[in-house]
């Protein structure tokens, strides 16, 4: 017999969140507060979202997968998630704002009042140190994270509509099982 788990939605001083009806919110992912999602997202098996002490306002067709933390900070800064965003495993988005396009990788972290232009990606395990701005059109990789390299346009659009829609394709599988 398996072991059934209930996502946690939770209202928190008067902000309850806000998920359309296309989304999907994996059993036992939580979302808190103050969070706003755009259509065609998925949240994936124990993430947290947040949005207790500020808000978390995420685009369209955003995946946030497994185990990743999505916060904010009291009193100064909101997260901001544009379209089309990938947010990878065990990634922490902090108090900053993310465009459109974006791959956030594996593991990574991204700190208070960073600015993740479109079009962009932050590797795998890196860490955007507070007040970094990534610019459009580079990955950047390491600890604290650098700019590595700059990034075809037309490759990197088709790699990110590629896990974009990977991921909405998954989550139809979960929501009609």
């Amino acid at each position: 017999m398996g072991t059934f788990f209930y996502m946690i939605l939770k209202t928190i001083n008067g902000n309850t969140p806000e998920i359309p009806e296309d989304c999907y919110i994996a059993e036992n992912a939580t979302i808190i507060g103050d969070v706003i999602l755009g259509s065609l997202c998925s949240v994936w098996f124990n993430a947290v979202i947040r949005g207790d002490v500020n808000s978390i306002k995420i685009g369209s067709k955003v995946n946030i997968q497994d185990g990743a933390v999505i916060h904010c900070t009291y009193l100064k800064h909101a997260t901001i998630i544009g379209n089309n965003v990938s947010i990878g495993h065990n990634a922490i988005v902090h108090g900053c704002k993310i465009e459109d396009n974006v791959l956030i990788g594996m593991g990574a972290i991204v700190m208070d009042n960073c600015l993740i232009k479109s079009n962009s990606i932050v590797a795998a395990g890196a860490v955007i140190t507070q007040n970094t701005i990534v610019e459009s059109g580079t990955i950047w990789a390491g600890v604290p994270a650098k700019k590595v390299k700059d990034i075809n346009q037309s490759e990197f659009a088709g790699e990110i509509d590629r896990i974009s829609n990977n991921y909405v394709m998954y989550s139809s599988w979960f929501k009609n099982n």
